[in-house]
């Protein structure tokens, strides 16, 4: 395997890939009791369509999570029942761009990693445990139909964009799910699941050469052929610049989001990283607008603000609990115009551009963080390690440039749930 090191982590990774195709990267961190593994598809909920192998595939919204639910089944029953016997605490995520398994254990890697693969690479999909699952993940569709945190994202989404699936909800909606079938999820795990279009990530204190010897007897020989994503043609302009919605809350919450165009590869990392910085540089819990907004109580401490980048896909957002989501709204887009005939602080920004930094050093310490976030900048055409370099080359000119091209009204979409009076 191959070492790979970075200035400020001295002890790197190990990495390789595999005859399969499936990429293999150890980060060591010695004297840790825990172990992790995480295995990462390239597929998410916006990937929908598709072609294989000359042929065009629809499939309906929500097969990626559903896909997910039912990777656990295997021919000898359900695989938690595996981990839970070799002492493993497993669990799975699926997103807009990727599908992720994991487990965590102290002891019996071999057997925990052996399982997550085999799980992971084997079809075991039957008709009745579909139609089984069509209920319990309409019941999930239901319950964060209740949730005022997911709904005003969801919301946002649908309203704010056009054509693209982000718009639909990772789960899917309860007329969809009714259409997929035990045929529908092994067409897409055959094209997705593939090695070549995965990648696993092992941290801990582990033996690197220990984890390619298991990894290479438990996942399949060779690679099938990768699907190639379709995506519809994405309008720049917000389709809607507004959305409201009534449920069961205390006080009305909202997200702000203003659309921008995604990079793409290391220039992807680099918008990523400065919007993120430009959103602590405005509206960090330092920052004198944060300190204004809270001390008129338009904000509480549920406030925050960030920016997210998927395939097709850039979005600035910031939002939380208030009583008046308008004036926030107002007050920021104010705010941002007036910074660029002011320009910023520059002892501020140097200031936050340091505790960001810090902030995602600390993080390498979180298993989760530094094998998802190894697997997202992957997929991406990216190196997550290469953050530390691509925040030292973000100057005050690129944060403010960023707030001043993006942060405009033309871009907003502002989602709002009220309470049902």
């Amino acid at each position: 395997m191959n070492k790979v090191t970075f200035p400020f982590l001295p002890e790197g990774y190990l990495e390789t890939i595999l005859p399969n195709g499936l990429r293999l990267r150890v980060i060591p961190r010695k004297e840790f009791a825990k172990k992790y593994a995480f295995l990462a598809v390239d597929y998410g909920a916006i990937d929908m369509d598709f072609t294989l192998n000359g042929q065009t595939h629809h499939t309906p919204a929500g097969v990626a999570h559903f896909l997910e639910h039912k990777m656990f089944d295997m021919p000898y029953g359900d695989a938690m029942n595996r981990f839970a016997s070799f002492g493993g605490n497993p669990n799975a995520f699926t997103s807009h761009t990727i599908t992720a398994y994991y487990v965590s254990c102290t002891e019996n890697l071999e057997e925990n990693l052996r399982t997550l693969t085999e799980m992971v690479f084997t079809p075991c999909f039957s008709q009745k445990s579909v139609d089984k699952e069509q209920g319990i993940i309409a019941e999930e569709i239901r319950m964060y139909r209740d949730n005022a945190e997911t709904r005003v994202y969801e919301n946002l989404f649908s309203a704010m964009f056009h054509q693209n699936p982000v718009r639909i909800p990772v789960i899917g909606t309860e007329e969809s799910i009714k259409t997929i079938t035990a045929e529908t999820l092994r067409q897409c795990h055959k094209a997705f699941y593939t090695p070549a279009n995965a990648m696993l990530c092992v941290m801990g204190d582990v033996d690197a050469d220990d984890i390619l010897r298991w990894t290479l007897d438990s996942t399949p020989a060779t690679s099938g052929q990768k699907a190639t994503p379709l995506y519809p043609q994405e309008p720049n302009s917000v389709a809607s610049a507004r959305i409201e919605d009534h449920i069961e809350v205390s006080m009305p919450t909202f997200v702000a989001g203003f659309k921008g165009v995604p990079a793409t590869g290391k220039h992807a990392m680099k918008q990523e990283f400065t919007l993120d910085l430009a959103a602590d540089c405005l509206l960090g819990t330092s920052a004198p607008l944060y300190t204004d907004l809270y001390e008129k109580g338009l904000i509480d401490g549920s406030f925050s603000a960030g920016f997210e980048g998927m395939k097709g896909v850039g979005i600035f957002t910031f939002g939380g609990d208030s009583r008046n989501p308008q004036a926030v709204t107002e007050s920021i887009l104010r705010a941002v115009e007036e910074l660029g005939h002011t320009g910023m602080d520059t002892a501020q920004f140097q200031r936050q551009k340091k505790a960001t930094m810090g902030r995602r050093l600390r993080d390498l310490d979180g298993f989760e963080n530094g094998c998802y976030r190894s697997a997202e900048y992957l997929f991406q055409g990216g190196e997550y390690f290469d953050f530390y370099e691509v925040m030292e080359s973000i100057t005050e000119d690129d944060v403010l440039l960023a707030l001043t091209t993006l942060v405009r009204e033309e871009n907003l979409c502002l989602s709002l749930i009220h309470p049902i009076r």
